[in-house]
């Protein structure tokens, strides 16, 4: 049996798609979503839905008290930012701004989110309180934080919240979950070696060179992942830069020269450990060369975790409207998600949608240039929602 949610979503299809293609033409960085929070609050108050604005500088609430009787409230959370990256789909409502687009979808995890909202406005028969919250600066910006700070749960209390993101490399009418970690811890790392600088063409052995320094380093940072972390733990270390030194005089040695990376980590014992030995194995490289290093060691966001329970209320969801069969269980994803921090401060549970729509199920990947939100799953995602607001209030199911 189709969810009811579904079939009223499918008929709001077009409505729901031009929302998606207007926010996708109109992108904005994190804490610039000024249009796209003004857009969200329009939207929501022509549904007659009570409207926050401005928490966390341009997050929208949006407040739907059930006419059933309950205490329970339950947030269902959305992310409003786009991306520093040149858009290249050539679709007709690409990005009107250059160096800027929605290469994560989260004009689609918006409209989403609207689309549940006006189903929920029609049909409150559920017990408590559903809190809309539109998140800005998902990426990197710090919105899930400065929501966080500007009392959010405070003010918008919530039993349980939940997230919602679109994943390519799912075909469509799929969802996938898992509990505890979900997504890694994301933290960058930068290494400044010193060194006195000298000729290397004609008095190497006068000199500090730092280069040899470094080519150690990069080379003994896989030894903590491959030596330092349990087997039966997972790490990613990376260098993104190294930079020293000038191309217009190549017999220089640099008396400095800097090595950025990121850590990806799932748990706080090994995120721990990643940072220790970085720093031992930068400093020891060095003073072995007779050089110094200043290591800088800058946390983002903590791993996603996501709670027992609500990853069993958002399974329940999901299967209510696809069946058991495409609810599956993802491996843990490297990527990073500041809804951790939400998961921090509340129990929840963080649901991938499938989103692939080309050969094999399979679209352009998130980040990319020719990535494009699809808007055939925007029901789906819209009746997930609902079922997950009826499987923690009851109601909400016609």
């Amino acid at each position: 049996m189709i969810h009811p949610a579904v079939g009223k979503a499918a008929a709001w299809q077009a409505d729901l798609a031009a929302i998606r293609q207007d926010i996708h033409a109109h992108p904005e960085l994190g804490m610039e979503e000024a249009r796209t929070a003004a857009l969200v609050a329009r939207e929501l108050r022509a549904l007659g839905i009570e409207v926050t604005e401005g928490v966390g500088r341009f997050g929208v609430v949006g407040t739907i008290r059930g006419t059933r009787p309950g205490n329970r409230s339950v947030g269902l959370r959305a992310d409003m930012d786009a991306l520093q990256i040149p858009e290249a789909t050539g679709a007709p409502y690409a990005s009107k701004y250059p160096g800027i687009m929605h290469a994560c979808g989260h004009d689609g995890h918006t409209t989403m989110l609207l689309g549940a909202a006006r189903y929920l406005a029609e049909h409150r028969d559920f017990g408590g309180t559903v809190h809309l919250i539109f998140q800005p600066a998902e990426e990197g910006r710090g919105g899930a934080k400065a929501m966080l700070d500007d009392g959010l749960f405070e003010r918008f209390p919530c039993d349980a919240v939940y997230g919602l993101h679109n994943k390519p490399t799912i075909p469509a009418g799929r969802f996938a979950i898992r509990p505890g970690p979900a997504l890694a811890a994301a933290d960058r790392f930068k290494v400044v070696f010193h060194g006195t600088g000298g000729h290397g063409g004609s008095t190497p052995h006068l000199a500090t060179d730092i280069t040899v320094v470094q080519a150690h380093f990069v080379l003994a940072l896989q030894t903590i992942v491959g030596r330092n972390v349990a087997a039966t733990d997972a790490a990613v270390l990376s260098v993104g830069s190294i930079e020293g030194g000038s191309p217009i005089s190549p017999n220089v040695m640099p008396a400095t020269l800097t090595i950025t990376g990121t850590a990806r980590s799932y748990t706080p014992a090994v995120r721990d450990l990643l940072e220790r030995r970085i720093a031992e194995l930068a400093r020891g490289l060095a003073a072995m060369h007779g050089a110094t290093a200043e290591v800088e060691y800058r946390r983002g966001v903590p791993a996603t975790v996501n709670h027992v329970e609500q990853t069993e209320i958002a399974r329940a969801a999901a299967r209510a409207l696809v069946g058991e069969a495409e609810v599956t269980e993802h491996a843990p994803v490297t990527g990073g998600e500041d809804f951790s921090l939400i998961l921090e401060a509340r129990p929840g549970a963080f649901m991938f949608i499938g989103g692939g729509a080309g050969p094999g199920g399979t679209s352009p990947n998130l980040h990319t240039p020719h990535f494009d939100f699809n808007d055939e799953i925007i029901p789906l995602g819209v009746a997930y929602w609902a079922s997950v607001v009826e499987q923690e209030l009851g109601g909400a199911g016609g």
